[in-house]
């Protein structure tokens, strides 16, 4: 294809899809055994975070040692998702699914059985690369497989099984960690795992356009894995380094200037891994910035909730997790339905809407204090997964539809991609907004409340504990200064939040301007019934 044709070019006239004779690559039954795998995946993304205490007594570990093993696993999957998706569309997106998910539940099984935190990091980031080939796999499969008419529906149960298992992570992991031990967190992805292989083995049917890439950019690939490298290690330690830091600005400099090349690369290659020219398409564009845009709001304002349910409140895991339920709940229901609203009118007024409420709960959660009740908290959380679904679900199809079918993957990979950006970008930004507030106003509170001054080799400990909504309170402290360090901290903290969740909701507010550049993809059309092998 030449470098001048545009991608979001009419569709060419194609045969009507034949029904699907039996059970393989019948539309629905694809759609249920692509979401098992996925479903085990975006677990994975939450669900440990609650074993990490575990894991850290069990085995000796440091605290490093426990971010390595979510960082291990964020990296793994940022970094390797648009080559994952460009290895789907050149051996075929049922392939590619059926090993990720072998590779993802004998990771999971290898972790359980792991006696040693460094083997434990090794599988996690094992699990990152194999839950690489599963995300844009799955979403090459529902675009080749669905009928356009129908594809919104089907984005918006994925969409709506990504979202409930993201959310429901941490239920899942206080459970299970609290009645059994942490191993049962990663074993639970074995019998999964098996349970997605037989049901890919039976119902899912491969689809290659025939137009496929037949090479590798294998220049592109390490550039760009490196560029994602520079660019997400830096958002995951800024918290640690600081922003300004010669490491921090080291990276993030070498990943503009990886990025860079990567795009005069990809200008001179045959087959490049993204065709640069797929940027060509306005609403593709659009729906990349939107989906970096949501998951820095949403991603970065999950992150502070958490702390603030468990530390200012008191919750357990499994509490919290529950006080969230109004969130997962609205985004159960609301994908679908938003699926079907977007089929109806398109995606440029469901995306904006959808934005706007997410910027209305993320001013209403900037709101939140240390006696909010249960009942305003889920007003907001609910309004939150009502605006989120409709973008999960509409930014997703304006990405993958308004790429050519032979470059499904890498717009799967794409999307993926931007969510992770997005979502390690919100939490370092909104981490440094809030570190930034409550070392301005930590000490001022301190000294109006009364309490004795703090030295100034202790204060960065004290902030970073504040910072997390934890009470920095020494042993033997007599209980009315335990009180008013307590009440000091949670304010302060409270305080920070609120300033992180006004700037989610400006993030949004500008999400929602990017929205009106959507539109349906032209090549949606390009679905069903093309290629079948």
């Amino acid at each position: 294809m030449s470098s001048q044709t545009p991608v979001a070019h009419a569709a060419p006239e194609l045969p009507v899809p034949e029904p699907p004779r039996g059970l393989r690559g019948h539309p629905w039954l694809t759609l249920f055994s692509v979401a098992i795998g996925v479903m085990m995946v975006a677990l994975d993304g939450t669900i440990v975070a609650i074993a990490n205490p575990a894991i850290k007594d069990d085995l000796g570990a440091s605290f490093g040692d426990v971010q390595w093993i979510t960082n291990g696993y964020m990296l793994a999957l940022a970094v390797s998702l648009i080559t994952a998706g460009k290895l789907g569309d050149r051996f075929g997106h049922r392939q590619t699914f059926l090993i990720g998910i072998v590779g993802f539940a004998a990771a999971s099984g290898a972790i359980g059985f792991s006696s040693e935190v460094a083997l434990v990091i090794v599988f996690r980031v094992l699990q990152g690369l194999f839950g690489a080939l599963l995300m844009p796999a799955a979403l090459g499969l529902l675009r080749a497989t669905f009928p356009a008419e129908k594809l919104n529906m089907a984005i918006g149960i994925w969409g709506m099984v990504i979202g409930a298992s993201t959310a429901g992570g941490p239920i899942v992991g206080g459970l299970l960690v609290e009645h059994v031990n942490w191993q049962s967190v990663f074993f639970i992805n074995v019998p999964v795992g098996v349970l997605a292989l037989v049901l890919g083995l039976v119902f899912l049917k491969d689809h290659r356009a025939e137009n496929a890439p037949r090479s590798f950019d294998v220049p592109g690939i390490l550039l760009l894995s490196s560029a994602m490298f520079c660019l997400i290690w830096p958002l995951i330690k800024a918290t640690d380094w600081g922003w300004g830091d010669m490491k921090t600005w080291g990276f993030l400099i070498g990943a503009v200037v990886l990025f860079a090349l990567f795009a005069l690369l990809e200008t001179r290659v045959r087959e490049p891994l993204i065709p640069l020219r797929m940027f060509r398409s306005v609403p593709l564009t659009a729906g990349t910035i939107l989906m970096v845009l949501m998951a820095f709001a949403f991603l970065g304002g999950l992150f502070f909730v958490t702390f603030y349910l468990q530390n200012v409140h008191g919750m357990s895991p499994v509490d919290s997790g529950l006080h969230l339920l109004p969130l997962t709940g609205m985004m159960i229901v609301g994908s679908p339905l938003a699926g079907a609203l977007i089929t109806k009118l398109g995606p440029r007024i469901p995306l904006v809407g959808g934005m706007v409420l997410t910027a209305v709960a993320m001013y209403g959660m900037s709101g939140l204090d240390t006696n909010t009740g249960t009942g305003p908290m889920s007003v907001w959380f609910a309004l939150l997964g009502l605006g989120l679904a409709p973008v999960m679900v509409g930014a997703t199809e304006v990405i993958v539809g308004n790429a050519p079918l032979e470059l499904s993957g890498v717009a799967g990979g794409l999307q993926q991609a931007a969510m992770q950006v997005g979502g390690s970008l919100g939490t370092a930004v909104l981490g440094a907004v809030m570190a930034s507030r409550v070392e301005n106003d930590l000490p001022g509170n301190w000294q109006s409340a009364g309490l004795p001054p703090i030295p100034p080799a202790q204060m960065p400990k004290v902030s970073d504990a504040v910072s997390a909504g934890i009470a920095p309170v020494p042993k033997h402290t007599p209980p009315e200064f335990a009180q008013k360090i307590t009440s000091v901290a949670h304010d302060t903290f409270v305080s920070g939040m609120g300033l992180a969740f006004t700037v989610a909701c400006g993030v949004a507010i500008v999400a929602a301007l990017v929205a009106l550049f959507t539109k349906r993809g032209a090549n949606a059309e390009a679905g069903a019934g093309v290629g079948h092998i």
